[in-house]
């Protein structure tokens, strides 16, 4: 599907219709919107929930413009037991210094993209592409919560037209910023552990409904909060009558909003070994599952990634948990290790295992008597650490002093793989990929999942 076509002046024209959504060629726009101070610009699609969570890091930044669909959602947000104690006061201060405030991106892009510097998306997952590519496309830095995007054909997009615009990219998967990260990759990349040829993880989640039926939308008669702007939070997907039991939190877990429990935790906790491994793309994809439609994940899941060798790395058994199942205990280590049931990841080499919690901050060698007789000859430091927050990683690569480290290049594959394991489920057959093709080649029926069709007018062809 063509995903150029038309120029900036047209795309202001119709920004607020849906049909001015991807249709801009890469441009530039001036390299300095910011103000005098060195402050950069940011705006935020998506402030409650999640957003929160990355607005206050960059309150060091001139915070321009703040778009959600529910400003009830936003207010609830301020008190939220989750939510950072400093959000209200970090909302407030940009609102005294003249942030304006929108419930549609169109709107927001069309009369300030020349304004903005970056853009942070936490929506639901179903509008990270559409949002990220319009922003690539305006010449605006992206910094989009993960899942990267909602498809693998989407993450193949988000690739593509991030590379070609040459804008600065990072994805929330933030414990990629982690030291733990960087340390287990040194151990794996030196051979710490030996030979490795399996690895598991695994997440409590889903902690929202899943494995459950569509409600017949006929005999609901649901009151639509007056806050929310309900055609614009279903952006791309199929229309539905409002429903409480979708938004704003439960999305997660149904196949045309979200992408699971894979989805919401995978590009967390498959990291690790991801990138210390250099695994790539599967070869094949195997998903045991309890029962489940086409409305929402299953509740419960084992997923079976199989990765070829890889120059001298051997091949990778990796099996995914969720749903609060638990692996076997691998031998010779004890039953503590399952301590943490929120997640985590073992990786089994011939001489040692290594641990991970969910975010890569906390990864040790194990058993505890190896790590001992280790301790003296493990490798130097040889990748620099992250200095400050995931989100300043983001900013100071605007800035020109790095390279984000998970930017769009590194992320796009990471998503993609993840969501094979969707693909896999939803096949309810073991998938083989070929990564290059894009393609899965024996059952052709699956290919359907790895993209999916959009309203008209939102993809200009």
């Amino acid at each position: 599907m063509d995903q150029s076509g038309i120029n900036r002046r047209s795309f202001v024209k119709g920004a607020t219709s849906a049909a001015g959504l991807f249709a801009l060629p890469r441009f530039s726009i001036a390299k300095s919107k910011s103000s005098a101070n060195g402050k950069l610009n940011i705006a935020f699609v998506g402030v409650g929930g999640k957003g929160a969570s990355s607005i206050v890091p960059l309150r060091d930044e001139n915070l321009v413009a703040f778009c959600d669909v529910d400003m009830g959602n936003v207010e609830a947000s301020f008190t939220h037991k989750w939510t950072p104690p400093i959000f209200k006061e970090v909302v407030d201060e940009a609102n005294e210094m003249g942030a304006k405030w929108y419930s549609d991106y169109r709107k927001m892009f069309e009369e300030m993209a020349d304004k903005i510097d970056g853009v942070v998306i936490s929506t639901p997952d179903h509008m990270h592409y559409p949002i990220a590519r319009s922003a690539l496309n305006l010449g605006i830095h992206v910094y989009c919560e993960k899942p990267l995007v909602h498809t693998v054909q989407e993450a193949r997009w988000i690739d593509e037209a991030a590379r070609k615009s040459g804008l600065v990219t990072q994805m929330g998967n933030q414990g990629h910023s982690n030291a733990g990260q960087r340390l287990a990759r040194e151990w794996l990349q030196a051979g710490v552990l030996g030979e490795v040829k399996e690895v598991i993880s695994w997440t409590n989640r889903p902690i929202w409904p899943q494995g459950i039926s569509e409600p017949d939308h006929s005999k609901m008669i649901p009151v639509k909060p007056s806050t929310l702007n309900w055609d614009v939070w279903q952006g791309v997907a199929p229309r539905r009558a409002y429903d409480p039991s979708i938004c704003p939190f439960n999305w997660r877990g149904m196949w045309d909003y979200g992408c699971g429990a894979v989805g919401d935790m995978a590009c967390h906790i498959m990291d690790v070994a991801y990138w210390g491994l250099d695994l790539g793309m599967p070869s094949s994809v195997e998903a045991i599952t309890t029962s489940f439609n086409d409305y929402s994940a299953p509740s419960s899941a084992v997923v079976t990634f199989e990765f070829p060798q890889r120059g001298k790395l051997a091949p990778v058994t990796y099996k995914w948990f969720e749903g609060g199942l638990i692996p076997p205990i691998p031998k010779g280590l004890e039953a503590s290790v399952y301590d943490d049931k929120s997640g985590g990841t073992i990786i089994i080499g011939s001489e040692a295992y290594l641990y991970s919690d969910t975010y890569g901050k906390n990864v040790q060698i194990l058993p505890d008597a190896k790590f001992a007789e280790l301790k003296s000859s493990l490798p130097p430091r040889t990748i620099p650490r992250v200095k400050g927050s995931h989100q300043k990683n983001w900013t100071d690569g605007i800035r020109g002093e790095l390279v984000p480290c998970s930017n769009f290049e590194y992320a796009s594959g990471l998503t993609e793989m993840a969501l094979l394991g969707n693909v896999a489920m939803r096949a309810q057959r073991r998938i083989e990929y070929d990564a290059k093709a894009m393609k899965i080649t024996n059952v052709p029926e699956a290919n359907q999942y790895l993209s999916k069709e959009y309203p008209d007018g939102w993809i200009l062809s």
